[in-house]
């Protein structure tokens, strides 16, 4: 059986954190239950899932970031394209797109919640990885 990820996230401003994935990161709202207590909405994008449930009196959102939190990492297909889409919409970067020594570009991001996104080209796969061959 496949393993698939879903995350849940935890915001005091649910109708914030729905334009910001759907407006800047372009996510579908899969359900929407901003009108109950506590609020709820789940939000999609081809196969990433992230729920996010309403907590009020969120402190210390700096510990959301690395390297004490956790860095949400979004692979995409053309990170040129997803981070001209970013900054079509006026959402501040925290870093601007940048070639990585590990060979990948990426952006960074906070959510209106304080979590720290990396947007980046996808990671190959070891069968996609060329193979040496013998000399």
């Amino acid at each position: 059986m496949a393993v698939t990820l879903r995350i849940e996230i935890f915001s005091d401003d649910l109708d914030a954190l729905v334009d910001f994935y759907t407006r800047v990161l372009r996510f579908r709202l899969d359900r929407d239950e901003r009108a109950d207590s506590p609020g709820y909405v789940a939000l999609s994008r081809d196969t990433v899932r992230i729920g996010a449930a309403e907590r009020g009196g969120i402190a210390h959102l700096e510990g959301r970031r690395p390297p004490a939190g956790t860095e949400i990492v979004l692979e995409v297909d053309d990170v040129r394209a997803e981070l001209a889409a970013v900054e079509s919409s006026g959402w501040p970067l925290e870093e601007g797109l940048q070639d990585r020594p590990w060979g990948l570009a990426d952006f960074r991001l906070l959510d209106p919640a304080g979590y720290y996104l990396r947007v980046t080209h996808h990671q190959p796969q070891p069968s996609e990885q060329p193979r040496s061959t013998p000399s």
